[in-house]
């Protein structure tokens, strides 16, 4: 087993494990993207992880993230190893502790976290191929210390900015950013408002951080003002979204991953002409 922290590339795409089709592998990886982030909490087998793989050549896949509530560490640690066996060193673990609003058994998140990490430890998952969703201080710092990097969801770059500070030069800081191919402004914000707002406008850890941002209460109420939504979704032309994917890199980020909206439509289009954009 390789303990070597795997190469992202500079840019990929995050998709829901479910929406990922051998096909649609594929063809991230023949356009330039270094990691497919398996999002919507993958369940402890990690076959969707698994099966991209084997669809693929070199691309690296990545969870974004497994829930440490609903996924036990032991088994989650078996499936790191079996996936490891068969493609060394393509598979980089993203655990995070999702969000008390949706999980009955949520408690002290963060030594959850450590706890969690302390069974990976046992389990063999080398630190340098695992990370965390982070976005306070105190669990970015928790990703500096016990794994390679952090994943944020929902943030901006000055959310980066921060983050790298914390993290410093030599971590993987890799924030996902959600995108929409349409140059009406208006009709932008109407496909990126909706899954913006629900559900994480109501849930309090991405309201918080928003919050530590400089955004006020009555710019995430009630779906999220103009310029909220605009600083969460790239939207316009490809070079346009090439650009405000580039302003994390600017801030400090290693690897930028996109996230087409709506979740539900076929993304071909738009991870082709990003990618021409970005390359």
């Amino acid at each position: 087993m390789t303990t070597d922290t795997p190469d992202l590339g500079t840019f990929g795409i995050w998709r829901h494990f479910s929406g990922i089709p051998p096909e649609l592998a594929r063809l991230i990886e023949t356009s330039g993207y270094g990691t497919i982030w398996l999002g919507g909490s993958p369940p402890e087998d990690l076959t969707s992880v698994e099966e991209v793989l084997d669809a693929t050549e070199s691309v690296v896949v990545a969870t974004g993230i497994v829930n440490i509530w609903s996924a036990a560490a032991p088994a989650v640690a078996s499936s790191f190893h079996r996936i490891d066996k068969k493609h060394p060193g393509r598979f980089l673990l993203g655990i995070g502790a999702g969000h008390p609003e949706a999980t009955q058994e949520y408690q002290k998140p963060y030594d959850a976290l450590v706890s969690y990490l302390d069974a990976l430890d046992d389990g063999g998952v080398p630190v340098e191929r695992r990370v965390l969703a982070a976005l306070g201080p105190k669990v970015l710092k928790l990703s500096a210390d016990r794994s390679a990097g952090a994943h944020p969801y929902l943030t901006t770059p000055e959310h980066t900015a921060e983050a790298h500070a914390i993290l410093g030069p030599d971590k993987i800081l890799a924030p996902e950013h959600k995108v929409v191919l349409e140059s009406d402004p208006v009709k932008a914000r109407e496909i990126g408002r909706p899954p913006v707002n629900n559900p994480y406008l109501h849930l309090r850890n991405y309201t918080n951080n928003l919050k530590r941002l400089g955004y006020s209460e009555e710019e995430i109420a009630d779906g999220g003002s103009d310029r909220l939504i605009d600083a969460l979704v790239a939207h316009g032309d490809a070079d346009s979204i090439a650009r405000r994917l580039r302003q994390h890199l600017d801030a400090g980020a290693s690897h930028v991953t996109l996230h087409s909206l709506p979740d539900g439509d076929d993304p071909s289009r738009t991870y082709r002409e990003v990618a021409a954009a970005l390359h």
